[in-house]
């Protein structure tokens, strides 16, 4: 079975009662407690996904009414049309080149959409145009070239100053849009394969000349919708939006080996009002990372991420973090809400990650109703990467993190209790958390805790000594709302 045949992740199978009413109500009810363990037992907390023949189900509450759609696509197209070949081996680099420019021609009167249809399509980078949809039919899967000529080198984000892990430029992602408005990339739970393998072999082996390329880059843009695919093996970051507004990423997959390295799910950088929901991820690195930018360029360019919200997203990265926050923040990151979160098998499910000479600033980031299972720190703020773009950065600029606000954190076969280590010349300060149990066979209870300042309540184990209760109804932290599902 290839790659692209298991992308495709099926529902667990639910038969519904027959006549429910004509039964015992003690009957009933047993029926139905052991229908709701099968479903728990068979998916994670929050697997909300979107599959072939079935309605779309976004859970509880959406933000996805950030994208706002324009008018209906003039032309729908297939990428036949253009002389693609769905056979794995026919290289389609020029057929979606010329697809997307002879589309771009429709974007004035409501643009244009491209079917790729079931098959395996090989293609180099191509970029996107405006008012335009990439649609994935059921069976459709993108092949990522595995010659390194097809992934061109452009020059480094202004918030970098060079690649992220070579010097100069970077390679172009696979599919890639700049200074675009009202952009999809959707489908019926079709298929992209970076086939990175190739890319992470040549950074295991130290011989990588240039920063791998992202599966998908969208930059400089605004109203993007990426839902209802799967998205395997990129070479570096998954899905990367920088410097980019109104962007809803929702009924994703996106997988890669737990080994590989750096292949983060979903990197919002340098970003305003991101709605990611119900998506799961496995992958070598972050599930979820905010960034805005890196030491002095990341101050310079001075392009925060807000209002970004993460919810309903479950998955495993042995090494990471479900979510993380840094340690590209210099541009600062604010106004974020991650909630009804699930992680196992992980290293924790929150860190928050800064370093002398980042700069910037972390605020108001609400974190609420979290499980976890055999996650080693539960939540951790690290520091110490000395990981920086070259020897120009000020060791001086120090990052300032307040108002992080956590409750209903619930964790099992947790290794420790949390670490929460701020920065030598700066205080972390008004941390909040609530109603936070962690449990573990031989777990570590004792927090650590260096240069942070708050509150915390209804804890298990007890907090550190830095973090204190209140025994007034005048608590700051106490009295703090935070939002339901």
């Amino acid at each position: 079975m290839s790659t692209c045949d298991m992308a495709v992740y099926i529902r667990p199978w639910v038969q519904f009662f027959k006549n429910p009413w004509r039964s015992s109500w003690a009957v009933l009810c047993i029926a139905l407690a052991l229908l709701v363990l099968t479903w728990t037992h068979a998916m994670p907390a929050w697997p909300i996904r979107f599959m072939p023949g079935s309605s779309e189900v976004v859970g509880p509450s959406s933000c996805s009414d950030l994208y706002q759609p324009g008018r209906p696509r003039k032309v729908v197209s297939s990428i036949k049309e253009f002389g693609g070949v769905g056979d794995g081996i026919t290289s389609n680099t020029e057929a979606f080149r010329k697809a997307v420019k002879q589309l771009s021609k429709h974007g004035a009167d409501g643009g244009a959409q491209l079917n790729v249809p079931s098959g395996r399509w090989l293609t180099g980078s191509f970029n996107l145009t405006s008012h335009f949809t990439l649609f994935l039919e059921e069976g459709a899967c993108i092949l990522g070239s595995q010659d390194p000529q097809d992934w061109p080198l452009i020059e480094p984000l202004p918030s970098y100053g060079r690649g992220r892990e070579r010097l100069g430029p970077r390679h172009i992602s696979l599919i890639h849009g700049n200074g675009l408005t009202d952009v999809v990339i959707t489908g019926n739970n079709g298929s992209i394969d970076g086939q990175g393998r190739m890319w992470w072999e040549l950074w295991w082996n130290r011989t990588l000349n240039y920063t791998r390329g992202h599966l998908v880059e969208i930059m400089n843009s605004n109203n993007i919708l990426i839902s209802n695919l799967t998205f395997i093996n990129s070479p570096f970051w998954t899905i990367h939006p920088v410097y980019c507004s109104n962007v809803v990423i929702k009924n994703m997959t996106i997988r890669a080996p737990l080994n590989s390295p750096n292949t983060d799910g979903i990197d919002p950088d340098s970003s305003t009002n991101v709605c990611i929901e119900d998506c799961y991820i496995e992958s070598g690195d972050d599930l979820v990372a905010i960034k805005s930018g890196w030491d002095q360029y990341g101050i310079k360019t001075a392009r925060p991420s807000s209002n970004i919200t993460v919810q309903r997203i479950s998955g495993t990265t042995p090494t990471c973090s479900g979510i993380g926050i840094g340690s590209e923040m210099s541009g600062g990151v604010s106004n974020i809400l991650i909630r009804d979160l699930h992680v196992y098998n992980s290293s924790s499910a929150l860190r928050v990650k800064s370093d002398r000479g980042r700069g910037g600033y972390i605020t108001n980031v609400t974190v609420t109703n979290i499980t976890m299972e055999h996650v080693k720190i539960p939540i951790r703020f690290s520091r110490g990467a000395n990981d920086h773009p070259d020897q120009n950065f000020d060791p001086k600029a120090l990052p300032k993190v307040s108002n992080i606000y956590i409750s209903n954190v619930v964790g099992e076969g947790v290794k420790r209790a949390p670490v929460l280590e701020g920065i030598d010349g700066t205080v972390y300060e008004g941390i909040c958390i609530q109603n936070v149990s962690f449990k573990g066979d031989k777990m570590k209870e004792k927090w650590q805790c260096e240069l942070v300042k708050g509150e915390v309540y209804d804890a298990f184990p007890n907090p550190c000594d830095q973090l204190v209760s209140r025994n007034t109804s005048f608590s700051w932290c106490r009295n703090r709302q935070f939002p339901g599902r």
